[in-house]
Formats: structure tokens, C-alpha cells, sequence
């Protein structure tokens, strides 16, 4: 039987077991993670929150993270200004970034969320204000929300990976995991 951790991953940890490369100690997946034979299906970059899917069956972790499955992954989005209509349809169409253009992209404006505080906490000016966006995508490249945010104007400050498919981060604190049906 395939085994299966949810872990949400707190901002400034990498999203491999060691670091190799940096002159500076940073936190890594082994520092979480107590289950030996697991590995991360797919990435969340190191300045990035939220759900990763680790197992220990190949052709799980190949079908979570291979882009030709198009799993829906879900982010919360803290964006820096108030986002307009005009801002967000392009999103729904599919944004040009340097690499082509992306799939459309689900998106919808949310209230104010009641998540975990995050260290260090983001940026916040008071005389721009931040809001709350829920994108969901189903393919996965380099930093890609955060760039297709940027591509409409709305600076990402935040960035929280909900959900993965049927998988999510309800229930789970960060730096905590648990084990889920395959």
C-alpha cells in the first residue's frame, strides 16, 4: 500500500530532504518529516506556504506533479492592491509570461482569511491595500502564480498552496503532517 503524508509546508522551508549549496544552515523536509522512504510529488518554492504531497510510490508522485495529469492546484493569493474585473479575466483566458501562455486559470476574490500568522510577516504599506484571490491552475511551472499575478499587475505578498486535486490543508498546521488514502 502506497503511503501518503499532507504536509504543509511553512514559508522558508525547502522543498527537498537536504540543502546542498548554501554556505547558510536553511530548513529542510528532513527537519518536519520523520518517515523514511517518502519524497516530495512536485515542488513549492522555498518563499512559498502550504500543501506538499510526499509518497512513496512512483507512479503517484508522477501522477500528482506530471502537468499532462492536470491536477488542480488551488493557492490563496495575497496580492498588493485591490484587484478590478479587468485585472482578473485575463487570468481566466490564460496570462503570456516569457515561457508562452499559461492555461486559464479559476479565480475569485475572497474575504480576509483567518490563516496561520507568517514568519517574518509579509510587507504591508499603508497607503496601498492587500487582498485575497483564490487561483486554481492545473499545470505547474517555475513561480508561475506569482508571475502571472505580476503579469496583471497585482504583486503577490503571499502565497498559500490549498489544495492539490482532492488532497487538502484543512486541519493541518504548518510544519505538521499527516497520513491520507492514496
Amino acid at each position: 500500500m502506497a503511503r501518503l503524508l499532507l504536509f504543509n509546508k511553512p514559508f522558508g522551508v525547502l522543498s527537498q530532504f537536504t540543502d546542498r549549496g548554501s554556505p547558510t544552515v536553511r530548513a529542510t523536509l528532513s527537519d518536519f518529516i520523520v518517515v523514511k522512504g517518502v519524497y516530495p510529488a512536485g515542488r513549492l518554492d522555498r518563499d512559498s506556504e502550504g500543501l506538499l504531497l510526499l509518497t512513496d510510490d512512483g507512479r503517484l508522485q508522477a501522477r500528482i506533479a506530471d502537468p499532462r495529469f492536470k491536477l488542480p492546484k488551488s493557492y490563496l493569493v495575497q496580492v498588493e492592491g485591490d484587484p478590478q474585473e479587468e485585472q482578473l479575466e485575463p487570468l481566466r483566458k490564460g496570462v503570456r509570461l516569457k515561457d508562452g501562455m499559461t492555461l486559464p486559470a479559476e479565480i475569485e476574490r475572497i474575504d480576509a482569511l483567518e490563516l496561520w500568522p507568517r514568519d517574518p510577516p509579509i510587507r504591508v504599506r499603508k497607503s496601498i491595500p492587500d487582498s485575497w484571490l483564490k487561483l486554481t491552475i492545473r499545470e505547474g511551472r517555475n513561480r508561475q502564480v506569482r508571475r502571472m499575478t505580476a503579469a496583471v499587475g497585482l504583486p503577490t505578498l503571499r502565497l498559500v498552496r490549498w489544495s492539490i486535486g482532492d488532497w487538502s490543508l484543512a486541519g493541518i498546521a504548518p510544519g505538521q503532517y499527516r497520513e491520507d488514502a492514496a
